[in-house]
This record gives C-alpha cells, structure tokens and sequence, in this order.
C-alpha cells in the first residue's frame, strides 16, 4: 500500500491526529494553508472524487458532518471556515486518497485559487 494517506490512517507514519472514528480520520494539515488546516480522510481509500459511488454517499456525508463538528469545536464556526474537495491535479490534488480540507482562522478570498 503506498498511499500516504493509508499509512496515517493505519498509524504506519505519524501524524498530528485530532479525531478519529470508525469512518475517519483527521490530522493537521503537513502544509497548511491557513491557521486551522486539517484533513478528513476516509478509512476507506478512494482515490479521487470520480470514483465515487452511490454507496458512498452517507460516507462523504459523515466527512463533512465531521468538519462541521471541529470547526464548532475550535471555534472557527462563528467567523467562518471552509471545507473544500479537490479532485485531480487540475484543482490541486496531489495525495490520491479523497480527503476534505478545513480551513479557518482567516479571512478567505473569493474566487479561490
């Protein structure tokens, strides 16, 4: 398995975990990109958005349910935060494992990138 990320989930390389159940796991971000950068994995490697199924659906659910969660846990719901998939390298994925960014702690520009 040469998946970084699979190797976090599974402990095989540290990392700063800040939550974690039977669906995810979230860590600090390695290059964060705003105060609060943090990832919410799926235990289950999927390796893009493309892939993707109806049976997935709760799943993704849960990932974003579990960054509302810790953005109200730091704090960051009341000024605002973002939570953003990237899919293939044209939107900046560059770790093949789907993964939902929470970013908060500043203020955000629109458009993005």
């Amino acid at each position: 398995m040469g998946c970084i990320f699979c190797k976090i989930i599974h402990s095989e390389i540290p990392s700063e975990i800040v939550y974690q159940d039977d669906r995810v796991v979230a860590f600090n971000d390695s290059n964060p990109q705003a105060p609060t950068h943090i990832l919410i994995c799926p235990r289950k490697h999927i390796a893009t958005l493309n892939e993707l199924t109806e049976d997935d659906t709760q799943l993704v659910g849960h990932m974003i349910q579990s960054g509302q969660r810790l953005a109200k846990q730091m704090d960051l719901a009341e000024g605002g935060y973002r939570l953003v998939f990237n899919c293939n390298p044209g939107a900046g994925q560059t770790v093949y494992h789907i993964h939902l960014h929470l970013l908060g702690g500043r203020k955000f520009s629109w458009p993005p990138g």
